[in-house]
């Protein structure tokens, strides 16, 4: 089984509290499924209309093929993924072919249904992807190296199930899929999502511009923000999933509120636009969510947790993330064997090492006199611990390389992160944690420090409030 953590070729590629809400268990299956089922029980005929809305896949076994046995029995494991399908109605923001997935969650939810935790998986992230056939159109998927949202263009929900599973060893029983009309109409029914800006955003790929301050977004305007990545943080998908997973805290708050569960109204427009919009296994019955909402009634806001599996930028593959091992294999252990990650040492997002903790020798692979030097004063005033500086044995070095072997490796993020242009070389059979930076002629200097240098992203429950502090 791949442990998701890539294979590096030998030579590089170019929280504040809330007061407790009832039945918070149903944020965990895709912003509402349960709610849909659990509250539409007991509004006698729209039970039937509401429940007729949900649609169905069914993933055969054949599909799936090995899997993972299921170690705690009764727990439930729920993959829960954003549809990125760009034809129809959401041909605006922009087309490609198929449908990929936007957002991948798992949902886990304790046998005796008083926990639950959110897992995301960043879509960025290189992880071994496994052997899918083809299927209604789909081309299939072969096993390679790629992004983890492949699966689901290539062999539809079927290979993203099957993904998860090969890389996590946890064995999933159901999935929901939300697509992003339905999204819209989910927000637009309880009158919008309060949420935070902290600056102006003017994003065109997300259609999305907003002033900055504390404000309720609706349908198009939440769409575009949980969608926003280039205009916001540092253009990745990892800032993108703390807000994702911020701004459905919020909502679950806004459904679960007195607002909204006692205007039948608002609480129907709200249910009708959830079950038009998410597809499930046809395991997942009506049946199946109601009891499980029903056996969950006590289950408070402190006691589900969101954590991103942990990860480091890619050397190799820029732009890209990988997971870092064993911390990532250790919190798939806790969800499969239902533990708590509380006091287990794992911490959800960014894995980085300090700088104060990073060994360079510094290089000078160009001709120009002193550079090496000059640098490494630089790369000293940030906080890294400089080894050794020199010339590179032979000159000049058209690019700024640095060299890693596999103890390295977790070092060599941060140092590319600072500098404006560098090219990765791991080096597999050399053993020092050193970093070697050899300067090239292509050389342009450090970046400048964001402002938020010193955070990293964490778990948080879903008492978090996204506007805390603004």
């Amino acid at each position: 089984m791949s442990s998701g953590l890539i294979d590096a070729p030998t030579e590089p590629a170019e929280q504040s509290p809330r007061p407790r809400r009832r039945r918070w268990l149903w944020l965990v299956v895709a912003v509402a499924t349960v709610i849909v089922v659990a509250v539409a029980a007991t509004l006698g005929g729209a039970y039937v209309k509401l429940t007729g809305n949900v649609k169905h896949i069914d993933v055969s076994t054949e599909e799936l093929g090995v899997r993972p046995v299921k170690v705690a029995t009764k727990a439930m494991n729920i993959l829960v993924v954003g549809s990125d399908l760009r034809s129809g109605k959401n041909a605006k923001y922009g087309r490609f072919p198929g449908e990929r997935t936007d957002t991948i969650m798992l949902a886990h939810i304790s046998p005796k249904r008083d926990n639950a935790m959110v897992v995301s998986f960043p879509r960025d992230s290189m992880v071994q992807l496994p052997e899918c056939p083809a299927k209604q159109g789909l081309p299939g998927q072969r096993a390679h190296l790629g992004m983890i949202n492949e699966s689901f263009n290539s062999g539809g929900i079927g290979c993203t199930w099957k993904t998860i599973e090969s890389l996590t060893g946890i064995h999933i029983d159901h999935f929901v899929k939300v697509d992003f009309t339905g999204f819209k109409g989910m927000v637009n029914a309880i009158g919008g999502v309060e949420i935070c800006v902290p600056e102006p955003i003017n994003d065109k790929k997300a259609l999305l511009t907003l002033p900055a301050g504390r404000q309720t977004l609706r349908g198009e305007q939440a769409l575009g923000y949980v969608r926003a990545r280039y205009s916001l943080g540092d253009g990745s998908d990892i800032g993108r999933i703390q807000r994702q997973q911020m701004f459905i805290a919020s909502m679950v708050k806004k459904v679960m509120s007195g607002e909204t569960l006692t205007d039948p109204a608002k609480l129907f427009g709200f249910l009708d636009a959830a079950t038009k919009s998410v597809t499930t296994d046809p395991d997942l019955t009506p049946l199946v969510m109601k009891d499980l909402a029903t056996s969950a009634q006590g289950l408070s806001a402190g006691q589900i947790r969101f954590i991103t599996t942990p990860w480091r930028y890619s050397i190799t593959y820029p732009g890209r993330v990988e997971w870092v091992e064993p911390q990532s294999k250790k919190l798939f252990q806790i969800v499969a064997q239902d533990r708590t990650v509380a006091g287990s040492g794992v911490k959800g997002g960014q894995t980085k090492v300090p700088r104060s903790k990073i060994q360079v020798e510094v290089r000078n692979g160009t001709n120009r006199s002193g550079l090496a030097t000059l640098v490494a004063v630089q790369l000293e005033e940030r906080g890294y611990h400089i080894f050794k500086i020199g010339d590179a044995p032979h000159k000049p070095y058209p690019k700024t390389t640095i060299m890693y072997s596999p103890n390295g490796a977790p070092s060599a993020p941060t140092l590319t992160r600072d500098l404006l242009t560098s090219t990765g070389r791991p080096v597999p059979r050399a053993t020092t944690p050193r970093l070697i930076l050899t300067v090239g002629d292509d050389w342009k200097g450090l970046k400048p420090l964001r402002i938020d240098d010193a955070d990293s992203l964490k778990g948080f429950d879903a008492t978090h409030d996204s506007c805390a502090g603004a």
